[in-house]
């Protein structure tokens, strides 16, 4: 079984990540704050646990492993920038924010087309 070892890392620690953010905007945060900051945070857990499934399955791939990576990394600039705007006041973050849905939705795009290009011959 082959696995990425650093896929797995990046995953695992936005997943941690995502559990602060979301404790954080559960406790002590303005309304405002509170929904950036679950919405930031669940976008993120869902693309972290997205690429540790497709750092531990073996039919992934390299495809797949982009798709990891690119999902994660979305999902951690995404959910960093609503934090930022949310917290700090950085408004201007809302322009980069984009940057991360798009990466997460190309993401999930290369995992598509992973699942339906025919598997190499073993």
């Amino acid at each position: 079984m082959t696995f990425s070892r650093n896929l797995l890392l990046f995953a695992a620690l936005n997943g941690a990540m995502s559990v602060a953010v979301g404790a954080f905007g559960a406790h002590g945060v303005p309304p405002e704050a509170k929904v950036l900051l679950t919405t930031g945070g669940q976008y993120q857990m869902v693309h972290a646990l997205m690429a540790a499934v497709l750092a531990i399955w073996p039919a992934a791939g390299r495809a797949g492993r982009v798709a990891g990576w690119l999902a994660a990394s979305g999902g951690l600039i995404f959910c960093t920038t609503l934090l930022l705007i949310a917290v700090a006041g950085m408004r201007y973050m809302g322009a980069v924010t984009p940057v991360g849905g798009t990466l997460m939705i190309i993401g999930w795009l290369v995992l598509a087309w992973r699942a339906v290009r025919p598997s190499p011959v073993a």
